[in-house]
């Protein structure tokens, strides 16, 4: 018989981001014990009207970022007014929080109801149907334009915005940029689903509008990366590193801008290029068949 899994760890199931563990490092020959920084890792269960609907394993910071924006990007509920944070209970076991919707969205949530266990902000996992999966996000208004040195700047200024990542070296982030590539809203979590419906929550608290800028994530651009930024009305979503096949077909179906590759010396537009004016220098001479990584 397997042994009976710990409870997540106290400090992080107090909403920490960080927990402290003894580690023994090997460097240059030499082993030495010391307290190490590690993302912390709890579950995170969601329900509505008294429903459990949601479980995902989340960094216990931002909670009530990520109920909101988790609600948005799923199409739960179409404007923050709509949704009611009732409590976020805090417990040995991980995190509860019960959410209010109204009577005509809580029906629509019955008729695609999922019991989902998520991993690292899987949000795909569990889910019943094809047809949920695939569920075809709005198209996206016009957006912004933007140019290449905006995106650098965004990259920059997102790599200085990650205090857990800078400790622990195990968090996503997704960041908010205005038109000029300022940074004003960063978001951080173990998983990469995770961090973009915090910063999509944080974006409908503070009121932002998704046509004003951009968003710059530390991820591949998945198909639901993809889906939950289109959803939100985000018209430009920029991965440092690739995107999928079913997240460029999403993106190009829904009009919304996707940059993978999003590096210091470069990127690639895969879809609806028209939102990022190049460089001069960087105009193609020719046509380029290689693969970056």
């Amino acid at each position: 018989m397997s042994a009976k899994p710990s409870l997540p760890d106290p400090q992080a199931a107090r909403g920490e981001g960080v927990v402290r563990r003894r580690v023994r490092r090997v460097r240059d020959g030499a082993l030495r014990e010391a307290m190490d920084e590690v993302a912390a890792e709890v579950p995170v269960a969601l329900a509505y009207n008294g429903d459990a609907f949601a479980v995902m394993m989340a960094t216990p910071q931002d909670i009530a970022d990520f109920a909101l924006g988790f609600s948005l990007s799923e199409g739960i509920v179409a404007a923050p007014a709509e949704l009611a944070v009732e409590e976020i209970a805090e417990s040995l076991e991980g995190i509860s929080v019960a959410l209010a919707v109204p009577p005509e969205r809580a029906a629509a949530l019955a008729a695609r109801r999922r019991n989902l266990q998520g991993r690292s902000g899987c949000g795909v996992c569990g889910t019943e149907s094809i047809e949920a999966v695939l569920r075809p996000p709005p198209r996206v208004g016009a957006g912004p334009r933007i140019d290449a040195a905006a995106l650098r700047r965004a990259l920059v200024e997102l790599r200085r915005s990650q205090p857990l990542n800078a400790l622990t070296g195990a968090t996503h982030a997704a960041a908010w940029a205005e038109r000029d590539g300022r940074v004003r809203l960063v978001r951080e979590d173990v998983g990469r689903h995770n961090a973009l419906d915090k910063l999509i929550g944080a974006m409908a608290q503070a009121g932002v509008d998704p046509q004003r800028g951009f968003c710059v994530v530390t991820s591949r651009a998945s198909y639901e990366m993809a889906m939950k930024a289109a959803q939100a009305g985000i018209a430009v979503l920029a991965a440092i590193s690739a995107p999928t096949a079913l997240a460029i077909a999403l993106a190009d179906s829904a009009g919304l801008t996707l940059i993978g590759f999003a590096r210091d010396d470069g990127h690639a537009v895969y879809t609806h290029a028209q939102r990022l004016s190049e460089d001069a220098a960087a105009a193609p001479h020719a046509t380029d068949t290689g693969h970056e990584r």
